[in-house]
């Protein structure tokens, strides 16, 4: 009876010796943080979370599948594999906002790539979108992941979505001060006017230029070319924080090429004042008819503004008092 089962002992160790033992793990239960991977366009950099792998034996590498458009199940538009030329600092370089002055300084330090608006990182399952992304349509795109490590591969079918959408306006543009006085010619008081209207439109991601109108109620443009539009005194104003190139003035706008953002770079500190991004005009009393204010004496338009533009790209900011009349 010993020796029987002593055999079938012997019998049974050899089968379970005999048997493959299967190394590692790979779970079935990988996942984003978020199902949704979001790409704001155009901006410079956006990252999702990488692929959290729930433990399974690293390493682990990733493969991107049928990449497709969410609602026909059709492959993704061309523009995701499209390249884009796009301005980006060269290897090693960065911008140095204390010694990076001129165009032909930062442009030592540039150059212009092709590049495709998305990658997919295969170590860390994240996908990564630059600012040619600005190129790429609106919609959502729903993709398979492969999955591989010393334990096999396996496919995870629907395993997350790309939202493409527009960047929110607080993404890129946030305003600081915003404010308006009617100023008496005569007794040099000022008087609290309404809330000017600032509207950032963006006229196209070509280059990096800001478009400053000056307007009244109706839309029309005051003309800083003919001197509607006045500094007052020692105050900063829009040039002043314009580094590369000097503003162009137009009968209806002030221009700034402003090369890389943000816009304005610093803040403006003259030794007394630290004045942050302010900007300080005046459109004297005999271009400008303030609402509920007499005609005599004149009654200047004094606006206080500030702000930063934080992406590249060619942009017209309206400044609208919606209680002036340009004369």
């Amino acid at each position: 009876m010993k020796k029987i089962i002593y055999l079938l002992l012997s019998v049974t160790a050899l089968l379970y010796a005999c048997e493959k033992i299967t190394p590692g793990f790979l779970s079935d239960q990988m996942r984003y943080k978020d199902n949704a991977v979001y790409c704001k366009r155009g901006l410079p950099l956006v990252m999702s979370d990488r692929i959290n792998t729930d433990e399974s034996t690293p390493p682990v590498s990733f493969k991107l599948i049928n990449f497709r458009d969410k609602a026909t199940g059709k492959a993704a538009p061309p523009e995701f594999n499209t390249e884009y030329e796009v301005v980006v600092f060269k290897d090693g370089q960065s911008f140095n906002v204390n010694t990076d002055t001129t165009v032909e300084i930062l442009n030592k330090k540039r150059e212009k790539k092709m590049v495709k608006p998305m990658s997919f990182n295969e170590v860390s399952g994240q996908f990564v979108f630059n600012k040619a992304s600005a190129n790429l349509p609106l919609g959502n795109y729903a993709f398979d992941i492969e999955a591989s490590n010393v334990a096999g591969k396996k496919l995870y079918k629907d395993f997350g979505q790309v939202t493409v959408a527009d960047p929110d306006l607080d993404d890129y543009f946030t305003v600081e001060d915003n404010v308006s006085n009617a100023f008496n010619d005569v007794t040099n008081v000022a008087t609290p006017m309404k809330v000017p209207k600032m509207t950032l439109t963006k006229v196209s991601n070509a280059g990096a230029r800001l478009i400053l109108k000056l307007s009244d109620k109706n839309g029309v443009a005051f003309n800083p070319k003919a001197g509607e539009i006045i500094k007052r005194g020692d105050r900063p104003i829009f040039e002043r924080y314009a580094r590369f190139n000097p503003v162009i003035i137009t009968d209806t706008a002030m221009i700034c090429d402003f090369e890389i953002a943000p816009f304005p770079l610093t803040e403006y500190d003259d030794g007394s004042t630290n004045w942050h991004h302010l900007m300080y005009y005046r459109i004297p009393s005999k271009f400008a008819k303030v609402d509920n204010f007499p005609a005599t004496p004149g009654f200047s338009v004094n606006p206080r503004f500030a702000f930063v533009l934080k992406l590249e790209g060619t942009y017209l900011l309206e400044i609208r008092f919606t209680d002036v009349t340009k004369k």
